[in-house]
């Protein structure tokens, strides 16, 4: 992976971010993702909803929800959507296939939701999450708390190193009440079988492996935009 300075970083989600406004018309149903680079996206939104561009929002998160909110965005009830016209979000690593693991911010599950609703599912990025393989970055695993041990170890048995995630010494809790197991696999050679056997295990709500579920990848590089899909 390319190693970026912060503000060239910065620059860079911003730009993607941009690009991927313009796609947003008058009327549409938005799904947010969470992260620092779909926060521009949101605050762009923001942007152009006080311009007058009439919008409502389904939140990936409680932190998103709040943030649309104060910028005048209407957010949604995700949980009684059938279908959102576009979605907005970034990833952690991607591939040119459109192979993605998202979930740093652990969003995954309600970030997976939106993907599925959506009909045109954008993600954002800046150049440093592209990879010929994914891997690099753990899996995060969300899973239900009475499930951990059971799935803990049968994410072992698939080969994966798992660690339950906290932060600040303390265990992380999703916006779900759930805990979450970054699994490392190391490099992954066939993401679409580790999703499939990862989506056998019960008491596993969702993993952050993304497969066919993008409609294309808006990255920028330097001062180029580059659209996969």
């Amino acid at each position: 992976m390319a190693t970026i300075d912060k503000t060239q970083q910065d620059a860079e989600k911003l730009a993607a971010a941009q690009a991927a406004v313009k796609f947003v018309k008058d009327g549409d149903v938005v799904g947010l993702g969470t992260g620092s680079t779909t926060t521009f996206a949101i605050k762009e939104l923001g942007k152009r909803v006080k311009e007058g561009l009439k919008i409502k929002a389904a939140a990936s998160s409680i932190r998103t929800q709040e943030l649309a909110e104060s910028l005048g965005i209407e957010i949604l009830d995700l949980g009684r959507l059938s279908k959102i016209d576009i979605s907005i979000d970034g990833a952690d690593e991607f591939t040119e296939s459109l192979n993605l693991i998202k979930g740093g911010g652990g969003a995954l599950f309600r970030e997976k939701i939106i993907a599925s609703l959506s009909e045109n599912a954008i993600i954002i990025t800046d150049a440093s999450k592209k990879v010929k393989k994914l891997g690099a970055f753990t899996v995060p695993v969300e899973v239900v708390p009475l499930a951990y041990q059971y799935v803990f170890d049968q994410i072992n048995k698939l080969g994966g190193k798992g660690i339950l995630r906290t932060v600040e010494s303390q265990t992380f809790i999703t916006d779900n009440g759930n805990l979450i197991i970054d699994a490392d696999f190391g490099l992954i050679d066939d993401p679409a079988k580790l999703a499939f056997n990862l989506n056998q295990i019960n008491g596993l709500l969702a993993h952050g492996l993304f497969i066919n579920i993008t409609s294309k990848v808006i990255m920028s590089e330097g001062a180029d935009i580059i659209i996969f899909e």
